[in-house]
């Protein structure tokens, strides 16, 4: 069936029903950013890839919803689909929701599955189009038309040891149910992937990239549940969770569990986490109090064992990349490079790490002006050749047992041009300066974003997506609650939070550029001002200096990156070859 096919036969449904516009948010239950195939609805409906996106069809229009990340793509990828790339003014936002308003008349029926609506979405829906007499429908026109559509994942899961965490699945739901006493719940649903990995000290490979699992779970007081696919867990594994009072039942019981809590009693659940669906299982009699969830906080604050699980894996990590940058650099020009054997190269040097699981997401190998695309995905049609000659943006990451990484090198392989050398000095500074920021207790993401785009501001240049995300321990390499982007969002950032940075330069048509490390809030100084936190580099990797134009740098820059280069060396050399080590010094000597 064609993507056109397709199209015509979700309004034949619309039309039965009187519906006049379906929604298909780019999600799943548990409101995850990456899915397992079973939910990758919008590609099954159009073809486009991206990893964010909303689809929004009528009985005259069809569009793609997306962020300025994936304009490129997405023109690319509707050609001839019957769907028409509508491109968003701000990252995330739902702006449809306003076109809808302005395009059907009063009183007109609008439908979603709302098991892929967050509870937060479905509200706002809810809300804006009842100022119209619209009304929200639940239905599902995907499934009737998806022939061979893949199974829910059946792999097994796993536990980790406490050694490995740093913390005991009871003593989690110990600070869980603390949480709960004052926030006055009875009950807590969590639906989101990495908050029950993190709190049961579970893993699996249900989606790609993220070790989770497909599971619901329940807290009360005196009881945990786990919905879960039992047959993904050994019965070993289910005592060890049982003697931490967690009961183990079937994944699709939790609807059962929610239509049957007791009256009178109060609900926590997160609007952002959850799916509305499963919020209007919840009777009227129950009272739902909303906010996020508490292991969200929790999980983002890593522990001592946590943090140096992490290091172990940014050294090993670190390895595989110097190795990498040799490899590149000896075969450029003697053998045929391409974007996607270049990223084999890359992985093939992490499987030879100790614990290396697998990436923590799709390799972004994009030369020349593939890197003026944020999220390129190189494809067997678009593979490029390497050649001696521009830059080379190479932007990756592993899942070890002992930790999550992920970092960006961008490469000259041979003549640049003076634009591409002051842009990515530019880049340079900015990275720098968020890496070495001091700041007071208490600031929120938005201002170290602010921070970190100065230096290419004062060149009239910014970037379209956020300086930074929050990066789990072995989980997801996007984590919250922190963000560093301009959205004046109000989470301050506390220590033991991993984070990234990567200021960048895009330029369409001839090249991109982002230098990426990831780092750690630690305090810097106690005085009579406040308590001042910066930020430790967990990145151990050498950044490629034989372009930077060091006029253009402060003296403090200097010293920072002489610094970091200091500190590479010395961690890494002892890890490598004689052969290596030489390289590798003189990859990280100092600049002047």
């Amino acid at each position: 069936m064609t993507y056109q096919e397709k199209l015509s036969e979700i309004r034949k449904q619309m039309k039965a029903d009187n519906v006049e516009a379906y929604i298909i948010p780019s999600a799943d239950p548990h409101i995850s950013e990456y899915l397992p195939k079973h939910y990758k609805c919008i590609p099954f409906a159009s073809g486009f890839t991206g990893s964010a996106g909303t689809l929004v069809i009528t009985h005259d229009f069809a569009g793609v919803w997306t962020d300025s990340r994936y304009f490129e793509q997405a023109a690319e990828q509707l050609q001839g689909s019957g769907f028409e790339l509508v491109k968003q003014k701000v990252q995330h936002a739902p702006e449809y929701i306003q076109w809808l308003a302005e395009k059907l008349e009063k009183g007109a029926a609008i439908a979603t599955d709302e098991k892929l609506l967050s509870i937060l979405l479905g509200d706002l829906l809810t809300q804006q189009l009842s100022l119209k007499d619209m009304v929200l429908l639940n239905k599902d026109y995907l499934s009737p038309i998806w022939e061979n559509r893949p199974s829910l994942p059946a792999e097994p899961a796993f536990l980790l040891a406490e050694e490995h965490t740093g913390k005991s699945v009871a003593a989690k739901l110990a600070a869980v149910r603390e949480a709960l006493t004052k926030y006055r719940a009875d009950y807590h649903l969590i639906s989101s992937l990495d908050d029950i990995a993190w709190l049961f000290n579970i893993r699996g490979k249900d989606v790609s990239y993220n070790p989770v699992v497909l599971s619901f779970a329940l807290i009360n007081q005196d009881h945990a549940t786990l919905f879960i696919d039992t047959d993904k867990l050994s019965e070993e594994e289910k005592v060890t969770l049982l003697k931490s009072g967690t009961e183990i039942l079937p994944y699709e019981d939790i609807e059962h569990a929610l239509a049957h809590i007791p009256a009178g009693n109060s609900i926590f659940i997160d609007p952002k986490r959850n799916c509305y669906a499963y919020a209007k299982l919840v009777p009227a009699s129950v009272k739902i109090i909303k906010d996020t969830n508490p292991s969200t906080n929790f999980k983002a604050v890593k522990n001592e064992i946590e943090l140096g699980n992490t290091r172990k894996a940014m050294l090993n990590d670190g390895v595989a990349i110097t190795r990498f940058l040799i490899w590149l650099q000896e075969n450029i020009g003697v053998i045929k490079i391409t974007e996607l054997s270049a990223a084999a190269q890359l992985r093939k040097f992490r499987t030879e790490q100790e614990g290396f699981v697998g990436d923590s997401f799709n390799t972004i190998s994009a030369y020349k002006a593939h890197g003026a695309l944020p999220h390129y995905a190189a494809s067997a049609e678009s593979d490029a050749e390497i050649l001696a000659e521009s830059l080379f943006l190479v932007d990756s990451g592993g899942q070890y047992l002992y930790g999550t990484t992920d970092i960006t090198r961008t490469i000259p392989m041979g003549t640049t041009t003076e634009q591409e050398q002051t842009d990515y000095t530019l880049v340079l500074k900015g990275m720098i300066d968020g890496c070495k920021a001091k700041f007071p207790k208490g600031t929120c993401g938005y201002q170290i974003d602010a921070i970190t785009r100065k230096p290419l501001w004062d060149y009239a240049i910014n970037y379209g997506h956020g300086t930074g995300h929050g990066v789990g321990f072995f989980l997801n390499v996007h984590e919250g609650p922190q963000v560093f982007n301009p959205t004046n969002t109000p989470v301050p950032i506390e220590q033991g939070m991993i984070t990234s940075i990567e200021p960048g330069v895009y330029r369409p048509g001839r090249h991109g550029i982002r230098i990426e490390n990831l780092v750690q809030t630690v305090t810097l100084e106690v005085n009579e001002f406040n308590e001042f936190y910066g930020f430790e580099t967990l990145t151990i990797a050498p950044i490629d200096t034989t372009i930077v134009k060091t006029a253009l740098l402060e003296k403090s820059q200097i010293d920072w990156l002489n610094n970091y280069h200091a500190a590479v060396f010395e961690q890494l050399s002892p890890l490598l070859g004689a052969e290596e080590r030489n390289w590798l010094e003189e990859a990280t000597k100092a600049i002047s």
